[in-house]
C-alpha cells in the first residue's frame, strides 16, 4: 500500500483529519530534513478510564472543514511563534478502541526547547478551540468531553 505522504524537496503541508489508523513513521519521514537537531512527536491514545469510570472506546466528530482550518492556523501560528523549520498535525476522527492514535504532533527544529514548546502550545490550543468534539463510551452509559484535558 502507497502511503499518502512522501519526501519531497519542496515544503509539504501535513494538517490532515483522517478516519484511518495514524502511521507515525511517514508523518516524520515527509517533514523530517537533516538540519534538524530535534525531533518532537507527541502521540495522543485513547485511555481507559476518565473521571473514575472504565472508558470501553471513543468517537470523535467534527465540524471538518473548520477543524482542518483551524489545525492549518494553529500550525502556521508555531512556526512563527516558535523557532521550528516545520510542523505536521494529524487528528483521527470517528470510532477508536483503547491505545489508539487520536492525534500526532510531529516538530521539527534545529533545537529541542522550540520543538517541545511549539508542540505544547499546538496541542493545548488545539483542545481549546478546534470544532473537534469527543465522545467516551462507558460500561453504563456515554458523555461528551469538553475542554482542554
Amino acid at each position: 500500500m502507497r502511503s499518502q505522504f512522501s519526501r519531497r524537496s519542496v515544503e509539504v503541508r501535513v494538517f490532515l483529519l483522517v478516519r484511518n489508523a495514524i502511521e507515525v513513521q511517514p508523518i516524520i519521514d515527509t517533514i523530517q530534513k537533516p538540519e534538524d537537531g530535534a525531533l518532537v512527536i507527541f502521540e495522543g491514545v485513547v485511555r481507559n478510564n476518565a473521571n473514575g469510570k472504565n472508558v470501553r472506546f471513543l468517537e470523535y466528530e467534527a465540524y471538518e472543514s473548520m477543524a482542518l482550518k483551524k489545525i492549518e492556523e494553529i500550525g502556521s501560528q508555531a512556526k512563527k511563534d516558535f523557532d521550528i523549520r516545520d510542523i505536521a498535525i494529524v487528528h483521527r476522527l470517528g470510532h477508536m478502541e483503547i491505545g489508539e492514535c487520536s492525534i500526532v504532533i510531529v516538530v521539527a527544529s534545529a533545537h529541542r526547547g522550540p520543538a517541545f514548546d511549539a508542540c505544547r502550545y499546538s496541542i493545548d490550543t488545539i483542545k481549546q478551540v478546534v470544532p473537534i468534539w469527543k465522545k467516551e463510551f462507558y460500561e453504563d452509559g456515554e458523555v461528551w468531553i469538553e475542554g482542554a484535558k
